[in-house]
């Protein structure tokens, strides 16, 4: 459980958490190595001070040894049966003991000096208490034996000669006595110290089993919250470069990877967003493309026979006008034959000016030539177009709902925009049922200003909507309409460098058309010339 909680933490922690785990393992390993290095050499160290004693103490035996022997020496001068003439001087002898007795007292004090060098009560082998005792009894022995040697004649009284032998006996003993403290220290040493070293020992053990344990949780926690979240980021970023953009990256703590497979995460969704949005795109741009293509096929045959059917359909028309002029004047006695054919010759007239006026449209369609662009103001525009449209008597008793905004200016062609406004007003006003209600709006949308033309009118299908730009494409009441209105829409308003588009809920739910002119003049005008591919 803590190990869950703490992998929700931060890397920074988790980092912070892994080097206090490697400084207490260093830490732990460096105090054992230290204690058991710092007892060796403090050890090694109070064992050469000890031994220094050693050549002291025999020296100071070898001293009081002497001093004997000098008093071996006055021996002679107390027996009676020795002359006078073959007797020792007394004072030599006694100037003699006096000078082994300095030296006994020279050897004590540098024995004394050492002694206070070594003495370390910390260790069991740097306690020289009973050394300094005996040392002292010995300073005292050598001090009593001075004072029984004082006087010059010592030599030749036998008690005192007694009595300092007795003295020296008992220096001698306790120079014997004072190497034996430390060889008893030296052979108790090991029983005494068992118990530390088996402590250091037990320490050791434990700081080193503690240290590797405390590695291998290191190396578990670090593969845990490092190595695995990197090789889920890394095989989750070779899936997306493959092309998998469903996949997602999931690492469940709450740390710099996680944060790292969220934004991943988050640009694999963006980018196929993006995708999708640029496939649909260019599936519009594509239907766009083929538009345009069908636009510069219909314009260049529109260009090459629009011309040659013009001159025959005036033609059929001067002719069915004579005719009818004439046909009067040769047949007046065949009334009701007459009316008929005089019914059928302006029939002709009607359909030949119609179908002129279709050859127009077809030449206006195909026109070459550059936009001539101004700055027009299109709230202005708009409203006059709809003042017009208001005085023709069969929209009469439909509704225009003009909702202008601020003002808009806009470099277009004013003429050309007036045509495209009032062919999607009477387009729209024509699929109305009476009372029906189109709303024009004109606002501004990023630089561009914009006209949506929303009405209730019968809506359209998808199949509608697809070709609903197409020359000769029309689904007017009453199979009136050329086809072309809407295509010659779709062309200014490409002129202009805009787009247009229509959407429709579907039949019997209205449409709405939305025209967008950029309120930025190009830097160059273009000419728009739609030829054949």
């Amino acid at each position: 459980m803590e190990v869950a909680l703490l992998a929700k933490w931060p890397i920074r922690n988790k980092l912070l958490i892994g080097i206090g785990l490697l400084v207490a393992m260093v830490a732990t390993l460096a105090a054992s190595g230290f204690v058991g290095v710092y007892a060796y050499r403090t050890l090694v160290r109070n064992l050469r001070n000890r031994a220094d004693e050693l050549p002291l103490a025999a020296e100071l035996a070898g001293r009081v040894g002497d001093l004997r022997v000098s008093l071996t020496e006055t021996h002679p001068l107390r027996e009676s049966s020795i002359t006078a003439v073959g007797r020792p001087d007394a004072h030599a002898l006694a100037l003699r003991f006096d000078v082994n007795c300095q030296a006994v007292r020279s050897a004590i004090d540098d024995y004394c000096y050492q002694l206070t060098l070594n003495d370390q009560d910390d260790l069991p082998i740097g306690n020289n208490h009973k050394e300094q005792a005996t040392v002292a009894r010995l300073k005292q022995t050598i001090v009593d034996v001075t004072e029984l040697t004082r006087d010059p004649d010592w030599p030749m009284d036998q008690s005192r000669a007694d009595a300092v032998n007795l003295k020296l006996e008992l220096a001698q003993s306790l120079t014997a006595e004072l190497p034996s403290f430390l060889h008893r220290r030296i052979h108790d040493l090991a029983g005494e110290v068992r118990t530390r070293y088996r402590t250091l020992i037990i320490l050791t053990w434990i700081t080193t089993v503690g240290a590797v344990a405390t590695f291998g949780l290191f190396i578990h926690l670090f593969y845990r919250w490092i190595f695995r979240p990197l090789r889920v980021l890394i095989k989750g970023s070779r899936f997306i470069a493959a092309g998998n953009f469903g996949y997602r990256v999931v690492i469940d703590t709450r740390d710099e990877m996680a944060e790292l497979a969220g934004a991943l995460n988050e640009m694999t969704t963006r980018f196929q967003a993006i995708r999708d949005d640029l496939d649909r795109q260019v599936q519009i741009r594509t239907k766009q493309v083929v538009r345009s293509e069908q636009l510069a096929s219909v314009g260049f045959l529109a260009a090459g026979v629009a011309h040659e059917i013009n001159n025959p359909l005036a033609s059929i028309a001067m002719c069915a006008e004579s005719l009818e002029g004439r046909l009067l004047e040769v047949a007046p006695e065949h009334g009701n034959d007459a009316s008929v054919a005089q019914r059928y010759l302006r029939m002709i007239q009607t359909e030949a000016f119609r179908c002129k006026e279709i050859t127009e449209k077809l030449l206006d369609f195909s026109r070459l030539g550059e936009v001539q662009q101004q700055n027009t103001e299109l709230r202005d525009l708009i409203g006059g177009v709809i003042e017009m449209v208001r005085h023709v008597g069969k929209y009469h008793n439909k509704q225009i709902d003009f909702a202008p905004g601020d003002p808009i200016v806009a470099p277009v062609n004013p003429q050309e925009i007036k045509q495209v406004v009032l062919n999607l007003i009477t387009n729209a006003l024509d699929s109305l049922e009476p009372e029906g209600q189109l709303a024009i709006e004109l606002r501004t949308v990023d630089r561009c200003a914009e006209i949506a033309f929303v009405d209730n009118g019968c809506g359209m299908t998808d199949e509608v909507l697809e070709h609903l730009f197409e020359p000769f494409f029309t689904r007017k009441r009453g199979g009136q309409g050329t086809g072309l209105g809407l295509s010659i829409v779709y062309r200014i308003v490409a002129d202009h460098g805009g787009q247009i588009d229509a959407t429709s809920a579907g039949l019997g739910r209205g449409s709405q058309f939305r025209v967008i002119l950029p309120l930025v003049a190009a830097l160059k005008e273009k000419s728009h010339r739609y030829q054949a591919a």
